[in-house]
């Protein structure tokens, strides 16, 4: 059983306050209008998150619960530098995805499509030609449009992390951004990728480049060739990053695919936190399995958390759940479950080797852990409320937030980044929450995507994305999931409160 103390840090350690102190107005107390106008650092409280914050007078409820706390002390401009079919947009929308997942504001602003949007029409590798003036002037201008709208995301949008995925194989090249960043208040992190297997790279081309809408109407020879041609028009003019040269560069260096690194002057937490991503993810092929438990006694009860044991269709489910998994003949799968009852008995089921986290289990529902749905709304009304109005950010009373739950799983990820084949059993948050980011999803869809139980997802890691197969294993169970209500207002009446809670026993 693994231990994994760093994650069991980022359970509640935020100050909180008793559930009825959440449930009162977020105006400061009688009298305090007054000096609040004159002290800036008097505090009032976010209803979603329970956490203090400074109150500024006259600032609306809404815009307390929205503002957000910049993880980033200046904003930070991730420049990816390589040939082309090196894994520079893989690695660009993967570090985007990441950095979004965590809850910091991240766009990426990818060159070539800035230049299939302007030519319209792709001819051939000419294009790339050093001697071509017409070709180089518009891939200037490409990528001068490009930084344009960096500056307005990081300046204006409220971005913190701009990915600007080109090749930017020349010295003179990197620059020029630099020269960019520094007159705009933006750190400057390069991720280089060097490749010199053609195999890696030829298997780039055929799985990525020729999708490309470039090679739209050719055949696989004549894009091959092209392409091939196109990497040419670099080669002789491609300055890598020098342990010399640019000693005073931050960056990291991957090599063949992660088989080395090189990294140089890591400056903040946030650049750290992108090295230590990019040195776990890897493209071997590989499925990652995503199911609950099996149907558990306080599922059929409609009550929340707890550590219930399994009913007669969840270990039904656990039955066929092992056939399931020996029918698809995996390599090497690890299989692990959370801390909690109801995914243990799911997996001793398989009768294999599995590994407990504590990391992995479900949502603290703090003071509603084991209620129903129409007792919390009963007994904690402006909660109920509260959270259906941002399910994401909103934090149970002494529990978690979804929020809170994302930064906990963050050691999973890593480890699922690193891992080959693995069969992750777990519960409707947190199955949320790791599908999320294997797909992409916002903050505000991230509490809402179903995660039925009896059901395996299959997620297949390609390319740009992720495949995903839900296999349901034809075992009955109850529906444990609730759309978000369409009137979320605090003096709702309990009916219309009630309205999405799915049906169970009384």
């Amino acid at each position: 059983m693994k231990h994994r103390s760093p994650s069991e840090q980022h359970h509640g350690k935020k100050p909180r306050v008793p559930a009825a102190a959440a449930a009162t107005s977020t105006s400061p107390q009688d009298g305090m209008e007054d000096k609040a106008a004159t002290n800036p650092r008097e505090l009032t409280q976010n209803p979603l998150k329970k956490i203090w914050m400074p109150y500024k007078n006259g600032l609306p409820e809404k815009h307390i619960s929205q503002r957000k706390v910049c993880m980033t002390n200046c904003p930070t401009l991730i420049v990816t530098v390589g040939l082309p079919a090196r894994g520079k947009t893989y690695i660009s929308k993967k570090l985007t995805r990441y950095l979004n997942w965590i809850g910091v504001p991240t766009r990426e602003f990818n060159v070539g499509q800035y230049r299939r949007e302007f030519v319209k029409i792709y001819k051939s590798f000419e294009f790339f030609r050093p001697d071509n003036e017409e070709g180089l002037k518009i891939r200037r201008q490409c990528a001068s449009a490009a930084l344009n709208d960096v500056r307005e995301y990081l300046t204006e949008d409220g971005g913190q992390v701009a990915v600007f995925d080109a090749t930017n194989t020349t010295r003179e090249r990197r620059e020029t951004i630099l020269e960019f960043a520094e007159q705009n208040g933006f750190k400057v992190f390069f991720v280089e990728s060097v490749c010199e297997d053609p195999d890696v790279i030829q298997e780039n081309i055929v799985q990525v480049k020729l999708g490309s809408p470039d090679y739209t109407n050719c055949n696989t020879e004549e894009a091959v060739e092209d392409f091939m041609k196109r990497i040419k028009c670099y080669e002789n003019s491609y300055e890598t990053l020098d342990e010399v040269l640019d000693r005073d560069l931050s960056y990291i260096k991957i090599m063949d695919v992660g088989q080395r690194y090189l990294v140089n002057r890591v400056l903040d937490h946030i650049q750290s936190r992108i090295v230590y991503y990019l040195m776990n993810i890897h493209i071997t092929p590989r499925s990652i399995y995503l199911c609950r438990h099996g149907e558990s006694e306080l599922n059929v009860k409609g009550r929340i958390g707890g550590d219930s044991g399994l009913t007669i269709r969840g270990k039904e489910f656990a039955k066929k759940l092992s056939h399931f998994i020996q029918e698809q003949n995996i390599s090497d799968l690890k299989v692990w479950t959370s801390q909690m009852k109801r995914t243990i008995q799911t997996a001793e089921a398989l009768n294999v080797p599995y590994e407990q986290w504590k990391v992995l289990n479900e949502i603290d529902a703090g003071v509603c852990e084991e209620l129903m749905y129409e007792e919390i709304q009963k007994n904690y009304p402006l909660e109920f409320a509260l959270r259906d109005q941002d399910k994401y950010r909103y934090r149970y009373p002494k529990g978690e937030s979804y929020e809170d739950l994302v930064q906990r799983l963050e050691p999973v990820i890593m480890e699922l980044e690193r891992q080959e084949n693995v069969l992750v059993i777990c519960h409707q948050a947190v199955m949320r929450c790791l599908l999320a980011y294997f797909l992409d999803k916002t903050a505000e869809e991230l509490p809402y995507l179903k995660c039925p139980l009896h059901t395996v997802l299959k997620l297949t890691p390609v390319a740009y994305g992720c495949k995903v197969e839900s296999i349901g294993l034809n075992v009955d169970a109850v529906n444990t999931h609730r759309e978000r209500p369409a009137n979320v207002d605090v003096s709702r009446m309990s009916e219309e409160a009630l309205l999405t809670v799915p049906s169970h026993q009384t």
